[in-house]
């Protein structure tokens, strides 16, 4: 199945029945160079954006996908519950030939995958070949695999992603930076993800957006999204909510406390591709937790 997502040339800001209207004017400073603006103007937002661009993350069943035998199983079960396409990332050790035939088999198209920061870096060329195997367009930079503890750490890093988009975008494909709590450390009075976006370059070095880690972060989830507008192909989507015992856990989407309607309603006019759910944990049956994250976004 191909991985391009359905209308993606015209899905955003396209009037329709029932279409509400939203006022935007947030800061723009992190979007790509044809979308760098900062004016306020009415958008036209479809209520519910088309269920086809929802995926899976397979890290939320990474202990389900040690041996091709075990992905067979867990793909059916997938697409039995009415995902369409998933993320690539927590299988065993597996062929990228091997996953490709086994999500065709299943009718699972892939549009995404997380590869090795390390490797993205460094053999940023090994990383594009995989996606082409996969017949993939899109991967994320996971987590630093660097100290990030001074600013030319982090501008150092930012310039060798903004090297490793280039390769990638010379083969027709696009790196994806995915943000975990850990960069809204602060540096020179920023935070370090913010310097992240700002360095590197943005026609080469997409968003990846995690709404968990941002708000664990301290952030703004809707906020990052409308920053990001035009720079912002995956979101991952993860619920926020409080155990009894006053910590944070990961949810199913619908059972914390996101705000997924303005949320989506910004990443939809950010001209996000794909929204992806993931829940790293914080479940007993991971399999039951996916199709509630499904049934919740397919209700709104």
């Amino acid at each position: 199945m191909s991985e391009t997502p359905p209308n993606s040339a015209d899905h955003v800001g396209a009037a329709a029945s029932g279409s509400a209207f939203v006022l935007t004017g947030a800061d723009y400073s992190f979007g790509a160079a044809t979308a760098k603006r900062a004016v306020r103007c009415m958008v036209a937002l479809p209520m519910a954006f088309d269920s086809r661009r929802i995926a899976l993350q397979l890290w939320t069943l990474r202990d389900h996908l040690k041996t091709a035998e075990d992905v067979a199983r867990s793909f059916a079960r997938v697409r039995e519950i009415g995902y369409e396409h998933v993320q690539l990332s927590g299988l065993g050790p597996i062929s990228s030939a091997e996953v490709k035939r086994l999500a065709d088999a299943a009718g699972l198209g892939i549009c995404a995958t997380h590869e090795d920061g390390r490797e993205i870096v460094d053999e940023p060329n090994k990383v594009a070949d995989t996606l082409s195997t996969l017949g993939c367009r899109f991967t994320a930079y996971p987590y630093p695999h660097t100290p990030l503890d001074t600013l030319d750490q982090v501008f150092e890093l930012a310039d060798k992603l903004s090297h490793a988009g280039e390769v990638l975008r010379s083969r027709g494909q696009l790196l994806t930076y995915h943000n975990h709590a850990i960069e809204f450390r602060k540096l020179g009075g920023k935070a370090i993800l913010d310097w992240l976006y700002e360095r590197t370059d943005p026609v080469m070095v997409h968003g990846e957006i995690d709404t968990y880690w941002v708000q664990a972060g301290g952030g703004d989830p809707a906020g990052y999204c409308a920053r990001l507008s035009g720079r912002l192909p995956l979101l991952h989507l993860k619920d926020y909510a409080i155990t009894p015992q006053n910590e944070p856990i990961m949810a199913a989407l619908g059972e914390g406390n996101l705000n997924f309607p303005t949320i989506l309603r910004e990443a939809e006019s950010a001209g996000c591709e794909w929204y992806i759910v993931e829940q790293d944990r914080g479940f007993t049956d991971p399999f039951e937790a996916i199709a509630t994250s499904l049934r919740y976004l397919k209700s709104l």
